[in-house]
């Protein structure tokens, strides 16, 4: 039987310290009292600590607290300004950059137009773009930390080259996270950009402590991050999620699949084939998401329209088999021209997630992209309808809560994490 190690006085201090840290982090300015009952931690080992952390550079006083009984207390919070991080959304048309302080808080961002061309120089684009957003937080580029770039593809662990991304010239180079950390002076992370969007949504959205979930992303193409555990899931070649080009069901058979934005999941559910579908029901739109914006509205109104009559039926039938409407939808919406576009939308989507969920049994699907987010509560109600009516397991099935920029969100929240374990832990 190995003898246990005894915990040594320099190690107990670093356990406090980030137990202190977090705290602060978590619940914002804190008294050495209050920091001291949220932890467990003597006050005087709090008022030591709080020194040390001061010295370090890592807290800093933040105003008194008045108005309680006894002595008026000092406030202590995360000096922000002790370490900044860059998220990065990259797509074909631009490079969008958030810069953010240590403790969370955005200070910055920039956007850089990048006209799509071949020849493109990845590290001088990307520089520009940290250059902008860090100029605009008071800083130069080399007081980052780090830079989480999202990006329409992924990474081959195997070989470091960017794949499914045929779209976005001048990233197939070898070793790319190496090139650009090289060659920027900061440290740079690449992740798929559905992957950062469930790590956003995992962190403050719809998939808060929830354990094992899958979000699903439809705008011009088609992705999915999965999560299991708690954990991203990216898979032996960094491919996890990319079902775009998985067979359909109703879809031809695809080989050799290649190009972006094809195979069989996006010849039926991806932005041209959305765009299509609504078109063929009487829904016009500069896009996919602006028609099927159309078409949800009308649907909305049209289950409004029909609930009376379905609590009326509910109230008759109770216990009973679900009754269904002249069209065969049941429960599945009203029966006019909206619903229906969304009935068959649904339908396909429902068919893709149900294969997804025989094999991996999430406890939740989040639905989220231009597209998922025009068809709003109607298309989301209807999604989670089919999915059950195909599947045992019925998780459920939510519209994203994130806002603004998912892929921005989830990148800054993974070079933060990143930060704060290398600066929290070297303190």
């Amino acid at each position: 039987m190995a003898t246990p190690t005894p915990g040594t006085p320099s190690m107990l201090r670093a356990i406090n310290d980030r137990a202190a840290l977090e705290a602060l982090l978590a619940e914002g300015p804190l008294t050495r009292p209050r920091l001291s009952d949220l932890t467990g931690i003597s006050k005087p080992t709090a008022s030591q600590l709080l020194a040390r952390l001061v010295e370090a550079g890592l807290v800093v006083q933040d105003g008194v607290r008045e108005g309680l009984p006894g002595r008026t207390a000092e406030l202590y919070r995360i000096n922000g300004a002790a370490a900044h991080v860059a998220g990065v959304d990259v797509t074909p048309a631009r490079i969008r950059v958030a810069v953010a302080d240590l403790a969370g808080t955005t200070v910055a961002e920039h956007t850089l137009p990048t006209p799509e061309r071949t020849g493109v120089d990845i590290v001088a684009r990307t520089g520009a773009a940290l250059d902008g957003a860090a100029e605009a937080a008071g800083l130069a580029r080399a007081r980052l930390r780090r830079a989480v770039i999202g990006i329409q593809g992924a990474v081959d662990p195997g070989t470091g080259r960017l794949g499914y991304a045929a779209h976005i010239p001048g990233w197939h180079v070898p070793d790319v996270a190496g090139t650009l950390s090289e060659g920027l002076g900061v440290r740079v992370r690449i992740e798929n950009d559905v992957n950062l969007s469930a790590l956003a949504e995992q962190a403050g959205g719809e998939a808060a402590g929830v354990r094992d979930f899958v979000l699903l992303w439809v705008a011009d193409g088609v992705g999915m991050a999965v999560v299991l555990n708690g954990a991203l899931h990216r898979g032996a070649t960094g491919g996890a999620g990319e079902i775009g080009y998985m067979p359909a069901v109703g879809a031809p058979l695809m080989r050799d699949v290649r190009r972006t934005h094809t195979g069989g999941v996006h010849s039926l559910t991806g932005g041209a084939a959305v765009l299509r579908l609504m078109r063929e029901h009487g829904y016009r739109g500069r896009d996919a998401a602006s028609a099927l914006a159309r078409a949800a509205a009308d649907a909305e109104a049209e289950d409004g329209a029909a609930r009376p009559d379905a609590r009326h039926a509910g109230a008759r039938h109770a216990g009973g088999p679900r009754e269904t409407g002249p069209h065969g939808h049941g429960e599945d919406g009203g029966a006019g021209r909206g619903g229906e576009a969304l009935r068959e939308l649904a339908t396909r989507l429902g068919a893709t997630l149900a294969t997804v969920v025989a094999v991996i049994d999430p406890a939740l699907v989040v639905l989220t992209g231009d597209v998922l987010r025009a068809g709003g509560e109607p298309l989301r109600a209807r999604v989670e309808r089919q999915l059950h009516s195909l599947s045992i397991p019925r998780p459920a099935v939510r519209l994203s809560s994130v806002r603004g920029n998912p892929v921005l969100a989830g990148a800054l929240q993974q070079a933060l994490r990143e930060t704060r374990d290398e600066v929290f832990s070297t303190a």
